[in-house]
C-alpha cells in the first residue's frame, strides 16, 4: 500500500511539474514572437552602426571611465558600442576578444594595443574593411586609422620634470612600472629617464614590475626598499603601483616626509592617499573623454570624413591643493 502512495505521489509531482514547464515555455514562447513582431514595426531603433571598444582591464577604474565615455556616446549618436575586456590585464584574451570583433563583422573598432602581438590583428580587421582605432596605446606600425589618448612620452618627461623641481634636482629613485612589455608603460619610463639624466644629482638605482596589481606593486616596492634604503624618491607608471608603493611604505613604517611619491591617475584610492600626504604628484589624464572621442572619430571613419593620425588627450600634473580647489569649486 505504500509503495502505490509513493508511485502516485511521484506520477503526481511528474505531471504538475510537466504542466508548469509547459506553460512557462508557452509564455516564453509569446514573449519572444512578440519581440519579434515589434521588431519589425520598430526597425528605426535598431542603432545605424555597432561598434566593439575593447579595453585592458574591465575590473579597473579607468577603463570603466573609458568605458563610460564610449557608452555615453550612445545617447547622443545613433551607435551601439559594445564594451568588452579582460577582467584582469591579458594581452591574450585581448587579442582573442579583437578576433571575435572581426568575425562579427562589426562596423569598427576600438582597441588598446598593448604590444607588437595586436599588428597583425589589427591588419587583418582592416584587410576585411573594418577600421580600426587605437585607444591609450598606440600601434603606429599597424594599419590603425588613428590614435587617440595619452602622449605616454610625453607624459613620463612630465612626471620627470616635476620630481626635479620639487625634489630641487636632488633624490635617488627608485621605479616600479605596470609592465616591461606594455608600450605605454615603456614609453612612460623612456620619457623619465630623458629628463631626470639630465640632472647629475638624481639617480635611478632600480626598477621592478608591477605586472598592474597592487600587491606585486608592494612586493616588488618593499624589496626595492630594503634593497636600497637610500631610496627617497618613488615613481610609478601605473594607477596601482602608487597604491601598492604606498603600502610598502606603510609596512616599512615610512613616514610621508622621509619619501617623494609621484604616480599615475585620479582614482579613488590615489586621491585619498594624496590628501593623507602620502602621495605628492599625480600624473592625472583623461580616460572618459579618450573613450567618448574614440566614438566621434569612429563616426567620422563611417563618414569618409578625414581624420588625423594622432588625438593626444591632455595630461595634467595634480597636487592636493588642486584638488582642494576642485572640490569647493575654486
Amino acid at each position: 500500500m505504500k509503495r502505490k502512495y509513493i508511485i502516485y505521489l511521484a506520477l503526481s509531482v511528474s505531471f504538475i511539474l510537466s504542466i508548469s514547464f509547459s506553460f512557462y515555455y508557452y509564455t516564453q514562447a509569446l514573449k519572444y514572437g512578440q519581440q519579434i513582431d515589434g521588431g519589425k514595426d520598430n526597425q528605426s531603433a535598431i542603432p545605424a552602426y555597432h561598434f566593439a571598444l575593447i579595453g585592458e582591464e574591465m575590473d579597473h577604474d579607468y577603463w570603466r571611465l573609458v568605458g563610460e565615455g564610449g557608452k555615453d556616446t550612445e545617447e547622443k549618436y545613433d551607435v551601439f558600442v559594445e564594451y568588452t575586456g579582460p577582467r584582469r590585464s591579458n594581452p591574450e584574451e585581448q587579442l582573442e576578444l579583437l578576433d571575435i570583433a572581426i568575425k562579427s563583422k562589426v562596423d569598427g573598432i576600438i582597441v588598446q594595443a598593448l604590444n607588437d602581438n595586436f599588428l597583425p590583428m589589427i591588419n587583418k580587421a582592416v584587410n576585411e574593411g573594418i577600421p580600426v582605432i587605437t585607444i591609450d596605446t598606440d600601434a603606429p606600425d599597424s594599419r590603425r586609422s588613428t590614435y587617440i589618448g595619452t602622449d605616454n612620452y610625453e607624459a613620463g618627461r612630465l612626471a620627470g620634470k616635476t620630481l626635479v623641481e620639487d625634489t630641487n634636482g636632488e633624490a635617488t629613485v627608485g621605479i616600479v612600472t605596470g609592465s616591461f612589455d606594455n608600450a605605454h608603460h615603456q614609453l612612460r619610463v623612456q620619457g623619465f629617464r630623458e629628463m631626470v639624466k639630465q640632472e647629475e644629482g638624481i639617480k635611478i638605482v632600480a626598477i621592478e614590475e608591477s605586472n598592474i596589481t597592487r600587491v606585486t606593486a608592494e612586493e616588488k616596492t618593499h624589496q626595492m626598499l630594503k634593497e636600497f634604503p637610500e631610496i627617497d624618491a618613488l615613481y610609478g607608471t601605473s594607477a596601482l603601483d602608487g597604491v601598492g608603493m604606498a603600502q610598502a611604505m606603510e609596512s616599512l613604517h615610512l613616514k610621508n616626509d622621509e619619501m617623494y611619491l609621484i604616480a599615475f591617475d585620479i582614482l579613488p584610492e590615489n586621491v585619498e592617499l594624496m590628501e593623507q600626504g602620502i602621495i605628492d604628484v599625480l600624473i592625472e589624464q583623461k580616460p572618459y573623454e579618450m573613450g567618448y572621442h574614440s566614438i566621434e572619430l569612429m563616426l567620422d571613419l563611417m563618414k569618409d570624413k578625414p581624420v588625423k593620425d594622432t588625438y593626444y588627450t591632455d595630461v595634467n600634473v595634480v597636487r592636493v591643493q588642486d584638488l582642494i580647489k576642485k572640490r569647493d569649486g575654486l
